[in-house]
């Protein structure tokens, strides 16, 4: 490994926090850049805006999505980013460099009255016994919790006993790169989680338990294999597909429905835990389609304009 990019992801997890996940993509893309110079006799911090220009050239003959040009274009930038800012280098040749346009998904999304029937599935268990009261009340508590903050699932899982605050008005979330977030609890949420915190800590060992939802495997807390098992459970009882249930489509729920009902987007980035607003705007679809709706109702000549256009259509 180079010793520029080593100073680069060092940089990266001391300054900026970047995730474990994200410092091993840096890292294997900017060592296939660095390979690529080698041969072209040119070492990484000499190298040329043609030289980024030909490595490109070679990820695209290669038929890469765009997507995964775009990473690579993004851990270069920042790379001579660095090395300007460090004066490692005087110039920047990446400056010029373009991401290309990349078409995100549209999320898979629940409908609110689908939503519902999931959490009145979790309601409707049965308390036969301790272990299905003890079972019932965590399946209320996550998923309350989850359609009221959207949190991520690796956070839901991972959270902590105490991140309730003393009233239950919000969550405590660590988020991403160590980076703390304050998300309010609807009232149902508070109500579930103040219900399953009880019955928790009366259980044998689980009050020592740093986290919320304790378990007995190696990470001490509910997998989130586990916890979409219980989505799943919870999908057949409301005679919902399961291939359509997931923590992230049930954090992606919450985003749009917030949405829907008009809800601001720094808002819903916030919440999220989005450090780029531009990741949150994958929403915007629903707001153009509230839009719209919001003009057919209320615009004097739209019954006009649609009849207007229903002719040239026909």
């Amino acid at each position: 490994m180079d010793r520029d990019i080593d100073l680069f992801l060092d940089m990266m997890a001391a300054e900026k926090g970047a995730a474990h996940h994200t410092l091993s993509a840096y890292s294997r893309d900017l060592e296939g850049l660095r390979r690529f110079l080698e041969t072209r006799q040119c070492s990484i911090r000499a190298a040329t805006e043609d030289d980024l220009r030909a490595y490109l050239g070679e990820l695209n003959a290669r038929a890469l999505a765009a997507s995964t040009v775009a990473r690579h274009i993004s851990a270069i930038r920042r790379f001579f980013v660095f090395l300007q800012t460090d004066a490692i280098r005087a110039d920047n040749p990446a400056e010029k460099l373009t991401r290309p346009q990349t078409q995100r998904p549209l999320p898979k999304i629940l409908s609110i009255e689908e939503t519902q029937s999931l959490i009145d599935a979790a309601y409707g268990l049965p308390e036969t016994g301790a272990a299905e009261k003890l079972a019932k009340y965590r399946a209320v508590c996550l998923i309350e919790i989850l359609y009221a903050t959207g949190l991520r699932v690796s956070e839901l899982m991972s959270l902590s006993r105490t991140a309730c605050d003393g009233d239950m008005m919000a969550l405590i979330v660590q988020g991403k790169g160590g980076r703390q977030r304050l998300v309010p609890l609807s009232e149902p949420a508070r109500h579930a989680a103040h219900a399953w915190i009880i019955l928790r800590d009366a259980q044998p060992g689980a009050a020592a338990s740093a986290y919320m939802f304790p378990a007995g495997g190696r990470l001490g807390h509910l997998t989130r294999q586990r916890f979409t098992q219980i989505l799943h459970l919870l999908a057949e009882r409301a005679g919902l597909e399961k291939s359509r249930i997931s923590p992230h489509v049930l954090r992606h729920a919450f985003a749009t429905h917030l949405v829907q009902n008009g809800a601001d987007l720094r808002a819903v980035q916030q919440m999220l835990g989005h450090a780029d607003i531009s990741t949150t705007q994958i929403y915007t679809h629903v707001m153009d389609e509230r839009k719209r709706r919001l003009v057919e109702a209320g615009h004097p000549l739209a019954a006009q304009v649609n009849f207007a256009a229903s002719k040239d259509d026909g």
